[in-house]
């Protein structure tokens, strides 16, 4: 078996609408048709990759997880979130890796946005 990639990645929201504002508005993720599960929810793409919110009455976030969308300009990415008022720390290197930076969207989910080395 060979894995070809991460196809997407699913988070529960406390609220939907507040969740489409962050991800799509804010980061400019693009909605994708969803079938009816019975549930509120979306699918979002993000590059090759999808994001599928689910709507759940609460979200608990444990320590340390997350996920990361890349970025070609941290500095900029950054500057344009807090334009935006949202809290966003300031951009850290990973030795041998490139540079990362987090943020919280409504329901607490911690977002990490990574600008890679160049050519990893």
């Amino acid at each position: 078996m060979q894995l070809l990639g991460v196809h997407h990645v699913s988070i529960n929201v406390v609220n939907l609408d507040a969740a489409l504002k962050f991800y799509v508005d804010l980061l400019g993720l693009k909605p994708l048709p969803r079938p009816d599960f019975g549930f509120a929810g979306a699918w979002l793409a993000a590059g090759g990759q999808q994001l599928h919110l689910i709507q759940a009455g609460e979200s608990h976030v444990s320590r340390g997880e997350h996920f990361a969308f890349q970025v070609g300009d941290i500095d900029g990415a950054c500057a344009e979130l807090r334009s935006h008022g949202l809290d966003v720390s300031d951009p850290m290197a990973l030795p041998g890796a490139g540079r990362q930076a987090f943020l919280r969207d409504p329901s607490g989910n911690v977002v990490e946005l990574n600008e890679p080395l160049p050519n990893t």
